[in-house]
């Protein structure tokens, strides 16, 4: 069965906003690349159960903020509401299936944000929390929210602090405000990005984008704390140049932890063991310049990178069993990806 891709982008250059590709598991093939919907900027997307609304982040005319789009019966998708503001828009957007809220992250802030939508797509802001501090690395001279997203369990909002080197743990009462539970302290420089859990274990996995190290924490779903038992690298010993770390993924058995490397230019693969600690499998290439972010198909036999950049795609197969991957495709045009989601 083929996979329908969403994908988000900058418009800065070529782009035009979201766009979708279809991987076709007869051929092992992305097909061609179609414009769904213009939008500025929409750089981090998700939809509801059925695909029927996007949410999306919009920046348009010097203002930010987040858009929901609804499926239209000939596939595309039209604006329906949109709640923005003079500044920067936030860089990503989670839903919440049970209370109907989304959730939003705030680099440029340092904000979380929860809203109110519906079936209709409909939007109203419920609560809006600023973060303070900074950090000793260049770019944390003040908050910067990257994440914001349910624990698995649903009992808590997680929100990694780029800027403060914090993992956040917040309540969201009835009304929809958010409440903090406990908060994780790393060291100085990590720059929180993103966290994956574990779906078979308490065990969650922290990006740190600046360190270029993943960070494995055990979680209790009961107090929402998370205790550090392992740091280990994205990177080869050997690489001196650039790199920022920028997406992390699990499969669903748990077994194999992915992440990407701008700059290094790389998905590094890890396997988990028994207690969630990870161990070097291997790098490889992703075949274009800043791949920032990246995801699986539905059977997670196979393995779609987006990048910035070179603005184009990658399609990797995934061998189940050790985690590797091989390459399929690299040359599928797709203008400044920087959200691949399903």
């Amino acid at each position: 069965m083929s996979t329908q891709l969403l994908l988000g982008t900058y418009t800065r250059r070529v782009s035009e906003g979201i766009y979708s590709a279809v991987l076709n598991p007869v051929t092992n093939q992305l097909d061609e690349v179609t414009l769904l919907a213009e939008v500025g900027s929409p750089t981090y997307l998700d939809t509801n159960e059925d695909k029927s609304i996007i949410y999306s982040v919009i920046s348009e005319n010097d203002k930010g903020g987040i858009v929901t789009l609804v499926k239209q019966d000939d596939g595309t998708y039209k604006r329906h509401a949109e709640l923005v503001k003079d500044g920067a828009s936030p860089c990503y957007v989670a839903f919440d299936a049970n209370r109907q809220y989304l959730y939003t992250s705030n680099y440029h802030n340092g904000e979380v944000a929860v809203y109110k939508t519906d079936v209709e797509g409909n939007l109203e802001l419920l609560d809006m929390v600023a973060h303070t501090g900074s950090s000793v690395h260049e770019n944390q001279g003040s908050p910067h929210v990257h994440y914001s997203d349910l624990s698995p369990d649903g009992n808590f909002v997680i929100v990694c602090d780029l800027g403060t080197d914090e993992l956040y743990t917040y309540e969201v009462t009835e009304e929809g405000k958010l409440e903090e539970v406990v908060r994780l302290k790393v060291a100085p420089g990590t720059g929180p990005r993103h966290i994956a859990f574990s779906p078979t274990l308490e065990v969650a996995y922290l990006f740190g984008e600046l360190s270029n190290d993943v960070l494995v924490l055990d979680y209790n779903p009961m107090t929402g704390e998370f205790t550090e038992k392992q740091t280990i690298s994205t990177i080869p010993e050997d690489h001196t140049g650039f790199n920022g770390g920028a997406a992390i993924r699990v499969s669903s058995d748990g077994q194999f932890v992915y992440a990407s490397n701008r700059g290094h230019d790389s998905i590094v693969v890890y396997k988990a063991d028994e207690d969630g600690k990870l161990t070097l499998v291997g790098y490889t290439p992703t075949e274009g310049e800043t791949p920032r972010d990246f995801n699986f198909d539905e059977t997670e036999n196979y393995l779609i990178v987006g990048h910035q950049d070179s603005d184009n795609l990658s399609l990797f197969e995934r061998n189940q069993e050790d985690g590797t991957l091989t390459l399929l495709q690299k040359d599928v045009e797709a203008p400044e990806v920087v959200c691949v989601a399903l």
